[in-house]
């Protein structure tokens, strides 16, 4: 991510989330009528001649409402204006100057920030005259653009690039990990991401699908770096009667594919539902490292060792045949093993990259398989001479070569499977087994 950001702020409904996916190139940022539909700080990359930056969408900003959610949208603004380094202020030209326009400019006269003022919706050209108006927030000459049709972004990003300050240097992270925090709705997401970063990154309340959008955070405390992706949770389809809720749902299922291990939340108190399996057939679909939390444990009264046997040997009934996962019970509320997860985490992503040579594998494996050989079929006796792993594979593949590959069915492929993961540690991570002629 590049050390320059953008915040992009302003009331609701005049437009940001649209200006967001046009400056990124995406179409990350939910847009809809509806105010309010962005809660979160919601974060994107975008490349302008030649400088490569980033662009924060907020909520729109609301002063003194009765919305639960409001307080916490103005919270979220304020956060990313301090993160920023250069305020692109959005207004519309169709409903002219507000009150709330003018909130909003005299806090960013204070903000000691570059602060770039676009007015936006001018899809008419009659309508480039009513952006004059603009000048009394006091913010300088206002740049007219329309965020729908593009008009005006390329002269908006030239000015943007112009107000960066040059000593500052880009960061690679392109090979920086990324965990996605996946489950139902209320299982505790945003609460354990808000628990690790330590600062109010995510929007928390109790109503079931407060977040909507998928956030990446970047985490880099304690020796550890990487992304951390908290997403909106995943209902099943009868459920989701928003259209908003729908894109969320696609854009977690977006998320767990473009992560390298998922933390999948199961609510401690209602225990394993289809919807968690639902997920967890999403993750295993994908091939992504998997990591099991059991939230909400500081809410179970029976906490003994029985207990949490039973809980993980249902887990991973639930989800066989793929058993070999760790499973961590946590509290996001009161911090309860959630550094632990982490640690879990980049073992599982370690496992995901390991590497075991050749000879290694053939040293333990063609003794094993000589004394266990897959059953023969129709009196033809199959033999494995040669195993081998596959380079720059997703996730640990392994090639197995022998006579009659057709032959070898899948209980020996298991077999297989589980002596490779009882000698090498690949603990949360999917394995491919390919049985190829000789």
């Amino acid at each position: 991510m590049s050390s320059n950001i953008v915040a992009i702020v302003g009331r609701p409904n005049v437009g940001k989330s649209t200006l967001f996916n046009r400056l990124t190139k995406t179409r990350r940022a939910i847009v809809n009528e509806q105010a309010g539909t962005t809660r979160d700080r919601q974060y994107g990359k975008a490349e302008w001649a030649g400088h490569e930056f980033s662009v924060i969408d907020t909520g729109g900003w609301v002063v003194n409402s009765d919305d639960i959610f409001e307080d916490e949208i103005c919270r979220q603004v304020n956060l990313a204006i301090e993160e920023a380094d250069v305020i692109l202020f959005v207004v519309s030209v169709q409903e002219g100057i507000t009150n709330l326009d003018e909130d909003v400019a005299q806090i960013l006269r204070q903000a000691k920030k570059p602060v770039i003022l676009a007015v936006n919706k001018v899809d008419t050209f009659d309508q480039q005259y009513g952006s004059s108006e603009f000048y009394a927030l006091g913010l300088g000459e206002p740049f007219i653009l329309s965020a729908v049709n593009g008009l005006g972004t390329g002269e908006l990003l030239d000015k943007i690039v112009a107000l960066f300050d040059p000593n500052k240097k880009d960061e690679d992270t392109e090979d920086l990990p990324r965990f996605a925090i996946v489950g139902r709705p209320n299982a505790g997401k945003s609460s354990l991401l808000n628990a690790l970063i330590g600062e109010g990154r995510t929007i928390v309340t109790d109503i079931a699908g407060t977040t909507r959008d998928s956030i990446y955070t970047r985490y880099n405390k304690y020796g550890k770096d990487f992304f951390l992706v908290d997403t909106a949770g995943i209902r099943k389809k009868a459920k989701v009667n928003e259209d908003l809720e729908y894109y969320s749902v696609v854009r977690s299922i977006r998320s767990i594919e473009n992560a390298d291990v998922c933390l999948l939340m199961i609510d401690a108190t209602r225990g394993i539902e289809a919807q968690d399996m639902n997920i967890f057939q999403v993750i295993q679909k994908n091939k992504k490292g998997l990591v099991v939390c059991v939230n909400k444990w500081d809410l179970v009264e029976d906490k003994s060792q029985q207990a949490v046997k039973a809980f993980e040997q249902a887990i991973r009934q639930r989800f066989a045949p793929f058993a070999d996962f760790p499973i961590i019970f946590i509290s996001a509320l009161t911090k309860q093993r959630i550094y632990k997860v982490l640690e879990v985490a980049m073992q599982v992503y370690d496992n995901k990259q390991r590497k075991i040579p050749t000879a290694r594998l053939n040293e333990e494996l063609l003794p094993l398989m000589a004394a266990y050989p897959p059953p023969a079929i129709k009196g033809k006796y199959i033999k494995i001479k040669y195993v081998t792993q596959l380079p720059n594979t997703q996730i640990p593949t392994f090639v197995f070569f022998a006579n009659l590959p057709q032959y070898v069915k899948e209980p020996y492929r298991r077999f297989l499977e589980n002596k490779i993961r009882e000698k090498w540690e690949l603990t949360g991570t999917p394995i491919n087994l390919f049985i190829r002629p000789k």
